[in-house]
């Protein structure tokens, strides 16, 4: 059975990244917006951990905590929080509510799946600690599926998660040209609505993070984008 955790946010943007992220490696993912839903979902699923996005000058989140850890149900929850940068006092007020863990923003997707496949299932191998499995390189760029990273030579390229999929998806076959459309359904949960406009905006990021790699993300007029290894 898939672990299922819950993501107590009101970030869309937070919510969209960790869900896609954590339900690619496993995870069933379920949405609270406040301290209710996320009681009322933790007394009607079978949870294993609450992820609690909490905000600047919010105290939503150590209240949630709090309440959790009190009802025998869910007192024995699994509960992580992703807290501003600067916010000391959450830390406080979060280690008084019973939070497990709690990690500062920005937070790599990988490190939150990392800690949570080594709590929620022990014994299995953590991202860091897996070190089999199929690749994809083109140039002087390598890339491991089967931990998320990307290297440049000797070096790691962080890519956030929707760089990654549009990476690996023109990495499986370089030389090929790529319509948008392609792209989106590739790189975005099938869910979202995405314009053309986001994919170039995405692509160029892309682009910049891969300026001294030896592969060019080549514009095809009118059509879309392919992946080719650069003369230098």
């Amino acid at each position: 059975m898939k672990p299922r955790v819950l993501i107590c946010s009101q970030d869309v943007d937070f919510y969209l990244v960790f869900s896609h992220i954590l339900a690619v490696d496993g995870f069933t993912i379920e949405l609270a917006g406040g301290v209710e839903e996320a009681l009322a979902l933790a007394g009607e699923r079978e949870l294993q951990t609450v992820v609690l996005d909490c905000q600047p000058a919010s105290a939503a989140g150590p209240t949630i905590c709090a309440r959790l850890k009190e009802e025998p149900r869910t007192g024995l929850l699994l509960v992580v929080a992703p807290i501003s940068p600067g916010a000391e006092s959450d830390h406080l007020d979060l280690w008084r509510a019973g939070v497990d863990e709690s990690f500062v923003r920005p937070i790599a997707p990988a490190k939150l799946v990392d800690y949570l496949r080594v709590k929620l299932t022990p014994g299995q191998p953590s991202i860091n600690e897996v070190e089999s499995g199929s690749s994809l390189g083109c140039g002087d760029v390598e890339m491991r599926l089967d931990t998320h990273r990307v290297h440049h030579k000797d070096h790691e390229i962080h890519l956030g998660p929707i760089e990654f999929n549009l990476l690996r998806h023109l990495l499986k076959n370089p030389g090929k040209v790529f319509s948008r459309d392609e792209l989106i359904g590739a790189a975005w949960p099938q869910n979202i609505h995405v314009g053309e406009r986001t994919v170039d905006v995405h692509i160029s990021r892309l682009r910049k993070t891969l300026k001294t790699a030896t592969l060019t993300i080549r514009t095809i007029r009118s059509v879309g984008y392919s992946l080719e290894k650069s003369d230098d």
